[in-house]
């Protein structure tokens, strides 16, 4: 399917090089990384492959720019953030149609990341002329006591294909408002949306140096360099659990700040008294927003006995509706899967769960044609050892487990190595209350589909990842705290 005029023309004005420094470069040796549009499976964009040296000079510029961006006052940082949030503004419609073109959600969904992307920039924008420490007497009376926050250092991101823009926003804002410097490595099936914010940062008036994006196709060799070099202080990174782990021992070594958010297998609990209405359309944003290829998508829906039935036909009404698509096409709810593995995988996970017991009550196959489809789906009695009840989704494939009292509920959803986030529907306060102190997750959402705010703090628990991205705690996360003693005469 040829590409119109108008996405030809986006494509044309995303730069294809490295940013290192402030220029514009190609990758050592020419080598490139075709972008595919997971909607028809055609090359859209080649951009270039970043070497292990590359990503070395990038970490090079960061630490050249460090000082000098340190010492530059909070409120310049802070103008240069909200300068950025103004031409995101602008720009909206294009980077909307860039993350549709480059990893298939609707379009309708690309510009609701704008705004969420966006809002990391305009909070840290305010928070950078905030960071504050604090000065008083020892108890002794002997000294007085400074206590100073200070950025970090240079700090290595690592990006995810999901939210390609707001994944970079809420590491890059608060690093920024910190005074930190940084080098970016977006994933490599969605690295235009990075790129071209890149150039909106230079637009806003970024330093040179002070930002540096590096994609590349060898991730693992480019981490473990990066990670072993002694002036790299900071490590955050968004994906899977898996590669979590290994960059944490990377991390390690040279014992570096992380902040790490991992995989999640979030929990959904409809208990008998919840507004059946609410919990239906909450489920259809929890489940099936993003192409259900979310860390927060609501993996394991819970229903009561006694609402169970009704529930799963109600959603089940629901999921026949959703139009399924090229995200840019009007309607289109469901857009394509982020490449062929993901297709492969979702097919596995159904085809497993039928094994053991499982009843497909809508859907379940790959859609034949161009492009990386999965039918919307829906899996009843799930058994607890089927591969879509424990592992991470990442799919358009919900699926529902009954219970029949409050500490059933609370022991199922607790039965995972994840605790990224979860999700409840009840009108009783008490039991919210119980649930909230009980199910362990680092976010929970109370009678709602959706939680994220730049103002909350974004994280988990267990295998789900340490730190918080947003909120004041986000900044937070790219400050040291130095304790200076002053004795009094």
């Amino acid at each position: 399917m040829a590409l119109t005029s108008v996405q030809q023309q986006l494509l044309d004005r995303v730069e294809n090089r490295l940013a290192i420094g402030g220029e514009w470069v190609d990758a050592e040796g020419g080598a490139t990384i075709d972008v595919v549009d997971p909607a028809t499976g055609e090359v859209i964009k080649t951009v270039a492959d970043a070497s292990v040296a590359d990503a070395q000079r990038a970490l090079d510029a960061a630490v050249a720019a460090q000082r000098d961006w340190a010492k530059t006052a909070p409120r310049e940082r802070s103008v240069m953030l909200r300068k950025a949030w103004e031409l995101l503004q602008e720009r909206a419609d294009d980077f909307a149609l860039l993350m549709t073109l480059e990893m298939g959600k609707p379009l309708a969904e690309a510009r609701g990341e704008v705004g969420y992307g966006g809002e990391f920039l305009r909070w840290f924008s305010e928070e950078a002329v905030r960071i504050s420490g604090r000065f008083g007497s020892n108890p002794e009376g002997t000294a007085d006591m400074l206590v100073s926050k200070l950025p970090v250092g240079p700090c290595y991101f690592i990006t995810p294909w999901n939210f390609p823009l707001a994944m970079a926003t809420r590491k890059i804002a608060p690093a920024l408002a910190a005074g930190c410097t940084v080098v970016v490595k977006p994933a490599v099936l969605t690295p235009l949306t990075t790129i071209y914010f890149q150039q909106l940062l230079e637009d806003a008036g970024l330093p040179r140096g002070v930002v540096n994006v590096v994609q590349t196709s060898k991730s693992s060799a480019q981490s473990s360099a990066l990670l072993a070099d002694s002036r790299l202080r900071k490590l955050s990174f968004t994906g899977s659990t898996s590669v979590g782990v290994k960059l944490l021992e990377a991390a390690a070594q040279n014992v570096l700040r992380t902040s790490m958010e991992l995989g999640g297998n979030a929990p959904l609990i409809v208990f008998a008294d919840a507004d059946l209405d609410a919990a239906v359309d909450a489920i259809m944003l929890a489940k099936f927003r993003n192409i259900g290829q979310a860390c927060t998508a609501a993996n394991r829906i819970y229903a009561h006995n006694d609402i169970a039935d009704e529930l799963l036909a109600r959603i089940t009404e629901k999921v026949k509706q959703l139009k399924v698509g090229k995200g840019t096409e009007d309607g289109v709810q469901i857009g394509a899967m982020i490449e062929e593995k993901a297709v492969v995988n979702s097919v596995r996970l159904v085809d497993d769960a039928k094994k053991r017991g499982a009843e497909v009550v809508i859907g379940g196959n790959r859609i034949e044609g161009k492009g990386f489809f999965f039918e919307p789906t829906v899996v009843d009695k799930i058994t607890k050892d089927a591969a879509l009840y424990k592992e991470e989704i990442f799919g358009p494939i919900l699926a529902v487990t009954r219970f029949s009292t409050d500490d059933e509920a609370i022991e199922l959803a607790n039965d995972t190595e994840y605790g990224l986030a979860s999700y409840i529907f009840t009108e009783d306060l008490h039991r919210t209350q119980r649930m909230i102190a009980e199910i362990e997750s680092g976010m929970m959402a109370v009678n709602a589909g959706v939680m994220s705010n730049a103002a909350a703090p974004f994280g988990g628990v267990k295998q789900s990842g340490l730190g918080r991205e947003g909120s004041i705690e986000g900044i937070e996360e790219f400050l040291s705290v130095k304790y200076t003693m002053i004795p009094r005469r």
